[in-house]
């Protein structure tokens, strides 16, 4: 069978179709290489519309990575997918004490070990790719007074919350840089690939 075989051809391939297909004007500039590679994790050029990149996150987050801070992710599949493997990626979802919260609080495990992430918080980037229920809980924790990361991104997935999770974040920030998918798609690949947007770029 013929088909592209080299992954370099491969990779520089399938950015060129996702330029040509997609329409970035209505996203910062330099947050191309970010929506780029989101489309590039999820085959969607059509998502474009739907992604909202504050402007100063783009900034606010390789800054944060570049002083080395801890990137908080809610499943193991977010951490997974991110390359750069000499990040301080820290999961808190199989923590025994996740399951025992969130039966006590009636919340899901994914919510209460967002509760985990308290001490890691400030200054980190936290990275949703799985569950509402988490985003919801993370903003909930910063109206509480929890310390504030330096960027959030939003990317839960799902036909129940994952939506209203993304509109309350979009509607209100709390100040904190953010990236997010409106709408019920998102999920894991897409998380990863801004983190890995920030560290690589799209090439």
């Amino acid at each position: 069978m013929d088909y592209l075989r080299d992954p370099a051809a491969i990779y520089r391939r399938s950015f060129e179709i996702i330029r040509a297909e997609t329409d970035f004007s209505q996203l910062p500039p330099d947050a191309e290489p970010i929506a780029t590679r989101i489309i590039h994790a999820c085959g969607m050029p059509d998502i474009a519309p739907d992604l909202r990149i504050s402007s100063d996150f783009v900034t606010a987050a390789q800054g944060a990575l570049a002083a080395g801070t801890t990137v908080l992710v809610d499943v193991e599949m977010v951490r997974h997918g991110i390359i750069d493997k000499q990040l301080n990626v820290v999961c808190t979802l199989n923590d025994p004490r996740a399951r025992e919260v969130g039966m006590a609080t009636g919340n899901t495990r994914s919510a209460a070990a967002v509760e985990f992430w308290r001490d890691h918080l400030a200054g980190s980037i936290a990275v949703i790719g799985n569950a509402p229920t988490a985003l919801f809980a993370l903003l909930e924790m910063i109206d509480a007074g929890a310390p504030t990361p330096a960027a959030i991104v939003g990317f839960p997935v799902g036909f129940v919350g994952a939506a209203e999770s993304k509109d309350e974040l979009h509607a209100n920030p709390r100040g904190i840089p953010y990236a997010a998918l409106l709408g019920r798609r998102g999920g894991s690949a897409m998380a990863a690939s801004v983190i890995n947007a920030l560290t690589r770029g799209a090439a």
